[in-house]
């Protein structure tokens, strides 16, 4: 190709390698820019027992020179327990390495993970109750022995070889703890469950959000966000993205009240933070079972929806806030969950009875 008049090849290229800097630094900032979550412990927000025990640890590993002792977080989805993992990674200045239980089939797949982690790094799996039970196995002597054994050939020319791994910290997260069998869970040495936020913390979650987007919002907007956020920091982010949109279409750009309360109906949220499936779960259990109770099956087919859907996404929050109450033969709607829809609540027309009948003479 013919060189253009008066520039070198060096230019071109310094100028091409410039250009890329600029764009990845630009792409770095629309990241951090679109990135809510906190990047370090004195920024969380909420769970402050499980802050200072995470502080303390971390403080006395660093100390000492090892990696952080394995842990274990428990809660429903949206709580921060994939935030918390990445912030220990922060803190402890190491890499992270990121999956999922359903993403790692077989045992190969772990090995190959763990064999490429350096010193004192951390392999987050979301979902860990889901690793199939053969990729679970493999974590025993890695959690415990910092080893793996690998298997050579097979029939009477099998050979067994242990391959040391660097000392690393796993940290499992589960919205299923029941699911954990006995001998994983004993081998974390952290294990912490994830509260609900209140709305005062919520509220601290949605103003240092706005802050981030640069998005204008008052004392009652933020508030109104909020109350309807199901105890959750990742549903309070998301409703205040869309309010913010509301705000800047239907609006004068900035949240209040008003603002929040048009937008939040829009999308379906009601006062007590109840989606359209939250309010179709519990007509469904007053309604078409008369209050309960009500086997989760049975609801689900009702509903059409998966069972494993609502045990996840639906039961936690209506358990919170006292709508439902679990039972041993089902679930039963509560006087509270009555009141939401304005029903009248009659305890003695609550559960589904046989018709009795009178014996002849």
């Amino acid at each position: 190709m013919k060189k253009s008049e008066g520039i070198s090849e060096e230019s071109i290229a310094g100028q091409t390698l410039q250009e890329g800097e600029d764009h990845l630094l630009k792409e770095k900032e629309v990241e951090d820019y679109l990135d809510l979550r906190p990047k370090k412990l004195s920024d969380y927000i909420g769970q402050k027992q499980v802050v200072e025990t995470l502080e303390i640890a971390i403080q006395a590993a660093k100390k000492r020179g090892e990696a952080l002792d394995h842990v274990l977080f428990h809660a429903p989805p949206g709580l921060g327990k994939t935030t918390l993992a990445h912030i220990i990674a922060e803190e402890m200045g190491v890499h992270i390495v990121t999956t999922s239980g359903p993403a790692v089939e077989k045992g190969g797949d772990l090995i190959s993970i763990l064999t490429h982690l350096e010193a004192k790094d951390v392999l987050f799996i979301d979902e860990i109750h889901r690793l199939p039970k053969v990729v679970e196995e493999f974590l025993y002597p890695a959690m415990e022995d910092f080893c793996i054994d690998f298997i050579f050939d097979k029939g009477a020319h099998a050979r067994s070889h242990r391959y040391r791994l660097e000392r690393f910290t796993l940290v499992g997260a589960t919205t299923r703890a029941g699911l954990l069998s006995a001998p994983l869970r004993e081998r974390f040495g952290i294990l912490r469950t994830l509260d609900f936020y209140s709305v005062e913390e919520l509220a601290q979650v949605v103003r240092r959000s706005a802050a981030i987007l640069g998005v204008p919002i008052d004392g009652e907007g933020t508030l109104e966000i909020a109350r309807r956020s199901r105890g959750t920091p990742r549903i309070a982010n998301r409703l205040l993205k869309r309010v913010r949109d509301f705000a800047e279409i239907r609006g004068e750009g900035k949240i209040d009240r008003g603002t929040a309360d048009e937008a939040l109906k829009l999308e379906g949220v009601d006062e007590t933070g109840l989606t359209s499936l939250d309010r179709r779960f519990l007509e469904t259990v007053i309604r078409y079972y008369r209050g309960g109770p009500v086997g989760l099956e049975a609801i689900a087919a009702t509903l059409q929806e998966e069972a494993d859907t609502l045990v996840d996404m639906i039961e936690p929050f209506l358990l919170k806030i006292g709508f439902i109450a679990r039972m041993q033969n089902g679930r039963r709607a509560t006087e509270l969950a009555y009141e939401h829809f304005g029903l009248p609540y009659h305890e003695s027309g609550r559960q589904l009875t046989l018709p009795t009948h009178k014996k002849t003479k």
